[in-house]
C-alpha cells in the first residue's frame, strides 16, 4: 500500500510511505544522485521531482494500490499523469486563486480535471454552487459520478470507557439507516466527520472493483490512520492546563469548521499564534478569526511566508488584537507563557506554521 502527501512537515521522507513506512533515506539519495544529469537537463520543479520519486518508489516496492493527493489543482499537477480506479473530491473552497481561479465553479473546474475517461469519480461534499461543474466534466467523460453524502453521514457520539483513547467516535449512516456504529477515528478535528463519506463511497467503489475490505479492516484502518500516514497537525492537541491545539488548516472552508470546534472548547480567554503565506487572501482569512482573542502573529522559516509585521499590521486594520513574534518557536512561547490554566492556545494560519511546533514530534 502506496502513500504519497504534500507537503511533509518536517521530514522530506513523510511525503512518501509504504504500508505506513516512510521513504527509506536511502533510496531517496541513491535516486537523486542517480537522476541528476536529467534534473540538469529538464529542470523539473521539486514537485515534479516528488512526484517522479513516488511514483519510482511505489513501482520498486510493488505496491498493489497507492493512494496519491494531488499537489496543487488536479487538471495540470503533476500527480494527473496516473489513470486512478478513482477519483475522489474533497470540498472545494478557496484557495490558490491566483493559479485555480477567482470563483468556486473555475476553482472547481481545475479540481475536476482529475476525473478520466469511465473512472469513477466520488465527491465528498455536495456544494450547490459547483455541483455542475462535476456533473459535466464527469458526463464528458463517461465517468460514474457519486455525491458521497448523499449515501452516507458521520453523526458523533460521546466515546465511552470501551474505547481506545484519544479518539473521536461516530456513528455511519448509510442510505438513512445505521451501518457502522461506534466508529473510531484517531483524527480529531470535526471536518474528519465531512471527510469520511467520501472515503466510504470510495471503498463502495474499490470494492465493486474486485477489492475485498473487511469492516474489521475499515475499523481498524479508521482507529489507526494517524499511526499509518504519519499525518500530524489535524486538530492536534498538544497541552491541558491551558489548552493547547494546532491544526493545518488555512483555507476559508476548513479555518470555518476548526474555528466553530475551538470555539466549544471551554475557556477564558483565547490566544491565537497565527501566520500565513504570501500567495493567499489573507484578508478574507482574517476576517473569520474572532475579534475576542489575543494574537501573536508569527512567520515561518520560509521564503513563502508573510512577515510577521505584515500580518499584524492587517489584522489590526481588521480589528483584531496582538503583536508581531517574528519566529514560530516565539509567538507560540510568547501564547503559552501569557496563557492561564483555563484558557485556550490554538496554533495554525498556515501548514508551514505548524511544520514548526516541535511538541507534535516528541515520542515520534
Amino acid at each position: 500500500m502506496g502513500l504519497y502527501t504534500s507537503p511533509h512537515l518536517r521530514e522530506f521522507t513523510e511525503r512518501i510511505r509504504v504500508n505506513g513506512q516512510e521513504l527509506a533515506p536511502d533510496f531517496l539519495v541513491r535516486w537523486v544522485a542517480q537522476h541528476q544529469e536529467l534534473f540538469a537537463q529538464i529542470e523539473p520543479s521539486f514537485f515534479e521531482m516528488c512526484v517522479a520519486l513516488a511514483f519510482d518508489y511505489f513501482a520498486a516496492e510493488q505496491v498493489d494500490v497507492a493512494v496519491v493527493e494531488v499537489g496543487l489543482g488536479g487538471r495540470l499537477d503533476s500527480t494527473n499523469i496516473i489513470t486512478p480506479l478513482v477519483s475522489l473530491i474533497t470540498n472545494i473552497s478557496y484557495d490558490h486563486q491566483a493559479m485555480l481561479g477567482n470563483t468556486l465553479p473555475e476553482i472547481a473546474g481545475e479540481k475536476a480535471g482529475i476525473i478520466k475517461p469511465g473512472r469513477p469519480v466520488v465527491v465528498s461534499q455536495t456544494q450547490p454552487e459547483v455541483q455542475p461543474v462535476f456533473e459535466g466534466k464527469a458526463q464528458q467523460e463517461g465517468s460514474p459520478l457519486l455525491f458521497a453524502d448523499a449515501r452516507y453521514e458521520a453523526r458523533p457520539t460521546p466515546p465511552t470507557a470501551g474505547h481506545a483513547a484519544g479518539v473521536q467516535v461516530v456513528n455511519v449512516w448509510r442510505d438513512g439507516e445505521l451501518f457502522l456504529p461506534n466508529v473510531e477515528l484517531s483524527l480529531l478535528g470535526d471536518y474528519q466527520r465531512l471527510n469520511l463519506p467520501g472515503v466510504l463511497a470510495t471503498l463502495d467503489e474499490l470494492r465493486a472493483q474486485g477489492f475485498v475490505i473487511a469492516e474489521a479492516a475499515l475499523r481498524q484502518g479508521l482507529r489507526e490512520v494517524t499511526r499509518l500516514t504519519g499525518l500530524r497537525g489535524r486538530w492536534s492537541i498538544l497541552g491541558q492546563r491551558p489548552f493547547v491545539v494546532a491544526d493545518t488548516a488555512h483555507n476559508e472552508a476548513g479555518l470555518r469548521v476548526v474555528l466553530a470546534q475551538l470555539a466549544q472548547v471551554p475557556h477564558q480567554q483565547l490566544h491565537m499564534v497565527i501566520g500565513t503565506v504570501n500567495d493567499k487572501d489573507v484578508a478574507k482569512v482574517l476576517a473569520l478569526l474572532p475579534r475576542q482573542a489575543t494574537y501573536y502573529f508569527c512567520q515561518a522559516d520560509i521564503p513563502r511566508a508573510l512577515p510577521a509585521t505584515e500580518l499584524a499590521a492587517l489584522a489590526t486594520a481588521q480589528g483584531l488584537t496582538g503583536r508581531a513574534y517574528g519566529p514560530v518557536p516565539v509567538a507560540v512561547a510568547a501564547a503559552r507563557a501569557a496563557a492561564t490554566p483555563d484558557d485556550v492556545v490554538f496554533i495554525g494560519g498556515s501548514t508551514f506554521v505548524v511544520a514548526e511546533v516541535a511538541e507534535l514530534y516528541e515520542g515520534g
